[in-house]
């Protein structure tokens, strides 16, 4: 709850008592005032709803955004990590390649 809307109640408050206050004391002045008072709460209110719904959309935004920035960092993690493991079976491979070509050309050669 931000202060527009703590605000807004607190003046519809006012407003109602003295809405009512100027009713049994047949005050119209006040009871007008009361009812203006009402409605500035209300219209303040619901202007605190409104900042309150942004901040709200605004948060979710920066969650959402976060979470789509660290998949991104993860699936390039992985991505490299793959690269990086591919690479090393392949350098494996051909000294293993590279050995048993060695052991076969020693094999051929005269003692």
């Amino acid at each position: 709850m931000n202060k527009d809307q703590i605000s807004g109640k607190v003046d519809q408050i006012t407003g109602k008592v003295k809405q009512k206050t100027g009713e049994a004391v047949g005050n119209e002045r006040m009871a007008n005032q009361g009812v203006a008072d009402q409605v500035k709460g209300a219209a303040k209110e619901t202007w605190g709803n409104v900042k309150d719904a942004a901040h709200e959309a605004a948060e979710r935004h920066r969650r959402e955004h976060e979470q789509q920035a660290n998949d991104t960092r993860d699936k390039f993690t992985n991505t490299v990590q793959n690269i990086k493991e591919n690479v090393n079976e392949r350098i494996d491979e051909r000294r293993i390649e590279e050995k048993k070509e060695s052991e076969r050309i020693r094999e051929r050669r005269p003692a």
